[in-house]
């Protein structure tokens, strides 16, 4: 099995008033095992109702998604809360920290939520903010950092937990295209070392060059360039 995502025929509809809004028309594809994959396209092209929908955050209107060959379009609300709090990390364009809490906190209440077992959960936290280069600054509240250190730390947050696939939405979309950068090869790093699946989408032409796989989406449809 080369693919850990893969989807048939996704279709998703939304409705304003009388009209139906065609946000994606069967999109089909294939996600590979330990990769950075990107989707990228315009604003209102279906790239974020397309990775909630791979995060399992949404559900199709029509078509399947197969998570390691499970069609996770048939599970149940339980089941889908399970397999984002257990297999599944997000990072969000804003980053979402807890601003009353330290760097070290925000990773703690995480871990405490998805893996309230972890006995070693300091361990588990330091480990994780080294591999963002952050370790040093675990004390700092979330305020006194910089747009690219928050986002290194939503990273850390969203790995401790030891997902198979993290879904980025924008993840850099409020950053300069330097400190952008130092985010993918971030991501990029982490598909190596921690063995981790990396979906996200963004609109810059300056990440695709990192990317293992990237498709692109126009008017809510895979289109070839």
């Amino acid at each position: 099995m080369d693919n850990i995502i893969e989807t048939k025929k996704l279709c998703r509809d939304f409705k304003s008033g009388s009209e139906i809004i065609h946000a994606l028309k069967d999109v089909t594809i294939n996600i590979p095992y330990k990769s950075l994959t990107i989707l990228r396209g315009r604003s209102g092209s279906g790239k974020t109702t397309l990775i909630n929908l791979l995060g399992a955050i949404d559900f199709p209107t029509l078509g399947e998604i197969y998570l390691e060959e499970k069609d996770i379009t048939k599970l149940k609300d339980i089941e889908r809360d399970e397999l984002r709090r257990t297999t599944l990390g997000f990072v969000f364009q804003s980053g979402a920290l807890m601003p009353n809490m330290t760097v070290y906190e925000n990773l703690d209440f995480g871990l405490r939520v998805s893996m309230p077992e972890l006995k070693n959960r300091k361990d588990r936290i330091i480990e994780c903010l080294k591999l963002v280069k952050l370790e040093k600054r675990m004390k700092h509240f979330p305020p006194e950092l910089s747009g690219g250190e928050m986002q290194r730390v939503a990273i850390a947050r969203a790995i401790a937990h030891k997902p198979k696939i993290i879904f980025a939405d924008e993840p850099t979309s409020a950053l300069d295209t330097y400190t952008g950068l130092q985010v993918v090869k971030i991501f990029k790093d982490l598909v190596q070392k921690e063995d981790i699946t990396i979906v996200m989408t963004t609109h810059d032409p300056n990440m695709l060059e990192i990317a293992d796989c990237v498709y692109t989406l126009q008017d809510g449809e895979i289109v070839n360039e």
